[in-house]
């Protein structure tokens, strides 16, 4: 894996199946952006068990999808919290790191 003293390795993956993928790989591209994840790549044409592949071989750290739909319902690694059941809402998963806040200037 990456050292915690540099930025976290994604990837991004969308399914084959997905047609167009521009709106989906458009949003991928701005959270990795807002994460400050570096991108090692676009995948549009590997099956699941290739991008697991990646992250067991500690290639990436992070694996982007646009919609939860699109990742495979059996995939592995898979981790659940007891504490909130199996499936969460989907306002409470986390989103990765959070960039700093920006504040306004002071208006006199």
């Amino acid at each position: 894996m990456v050292s915690s003293l540099s930025r976290p390795v994604a990837a991004i993956w969308i399914p084959s199946h997905v047609d167009p993928i521009e709106p989906h790989l458009m949003a991928c591209l701005d959270h990795a952006k807002r994460c400050r994840y570096g991108l090692l790549g676009i995948i549009t044409t590997a099956p699941w068990d290739e991008v697991r592949q990646l992250m067991i071989d500690g290639k990436v750290d992070v694996v982007v999808v646009a919609e939860r739909e699109h990742l495979p319902p059996d995939r592995t690694p898979r981790i659940e919290v007891a504490a909130r059941g199996a499936h969460p809402p989907a306002g409470s998963l986390p989103r990765g790191p959070v960039p700093p806040r920006r504040r306004r200037p002071r208006q006199g």
